[in-house]
């Protein structure tokens, strides 16, 4: 696995890669890996002949009162994983390579809508910092694919539609949510939580399954089931950011042309804010109760 720090080494090398006629894929992370980073670098070496893998702690993503200063950096770990798992081309750059004038007069890359709701209406700008960044990473790799985890369900839709909008010749690939074994989504950010509350995390994950199990089984009172899980989830201590359920493709609320329905749940479990969702299959054509893996 070779290392590189600018855009202008990455690029010769890749260069050379395309130019032998191999193809490239790529999975953008923060670092601090774990093995639902890894599974999403399993999925690019079965898409690609290289992989090529980013690790940089985006700041323009990052609020003023959020974890920028304190998230997690394990760069000697991560190095060892992704060479265990045949990566070979890792982009290490620096915010200075990143952006060399500075983050307030740099370029901005903004996907309307659908960054406007959920995580979009409770951390400002956070989905402008990732469209910027992820549309200036694939510029520099320019790969044919690109992997990202379904964990992170509305920056999955956001990054379709910006490469749909901007006609950028690149197919992105979800994989689903890694999960331990008792169901709690895998997160860098499971770090931050003590004995107690990793112990009641899973509850998000079990509350979400449950509200997907009485929608498949003809409850279509929505709201009444937004407000029961918020109420359910505080009781188990956490406090909700929000409970929704709405359409998959927009993320919208539930229409008779909705085919698809995701339940996405932010909340905080301490200090730590966690993230989740599941997915229902409600076209007509399809068998009952379809429901999705994650």
């Amino acid at each position: 696995m070779k290392t590189y720090s600018t855009a202008a080494s990455l690029r010769a090398a890749l260069l050379a890669a395309k130019r032998a006629g191999k193809s490239v894929a790529f999975v953008p992370t923060m670092g601090n890996l774990h093995d639902g980073h890894l599974q999403l670098v399993r999925r690019a070496r079965q898409l690609a002949d290289v992989v090529v893998v980013s690790i940089f702690v985006n700041p323009l993503q990052f609020g003023a009162n959020e974890d920028l200063s304190t998230y997690p950096r394990t760069i000697a770990a991560d190095k060892e994983k992704l060479f265990a798992e045949g990566t070979q081309f890792l982009f290490l750059p620096t915010v200075e390579e990143i952006y060399p004038e500075g983050m307030a007069v740099h370029t901005k890359v903004a996907v309307p809508a659908l960054s406007e709701t959920h995580c979009g209406a409770s951390r400002p700008g956070h989905f402008d910092g990732v469209s910027t960044i992820v549309s200036k990473l694939f510029n520099i790799v320019q790969p044919e694919y690109a992997v990202f985890g379904q964990k992170d369900f509305q920056q999955l839709s956001i990054i379709r539609k910006m490469v749909s909008d901007l006609c950028m010749p690149i197919t992105i690939v979800g994989v689903a949510t890694a999960r331990a074994d008792d169901g709690l989504a895998l997160s860098s950010r499971n770090g931050y939580l003590n004995d107690r509350q990793r112990n009641q995390a899973p509850a998000l994950h079990k509350i979400l399954r449950e509200c997907r199990d009485a929608i498949a089984c003809g409850y279509d009172s929505y709201s009444d089931l937004e407000l029961h899980a918020q109420a359910k989830l505080r009781a188990r201590g956490f406090e909700p950011d929000y409970f929704s359920i709405c359409d998959a493709r927009t993320l919208r609320e539930i229409t008779l042309d909705t085919e698809e329905i995701v339940i996405l749940a932010a909340a905080k479990l301490g200090g730590t804010r966690l993230i989740d969702n599941v997915t229902l299959n409600v076209n007509p054509s399809s068998d009952w109760g379809m429901l999705a893996a994650n």
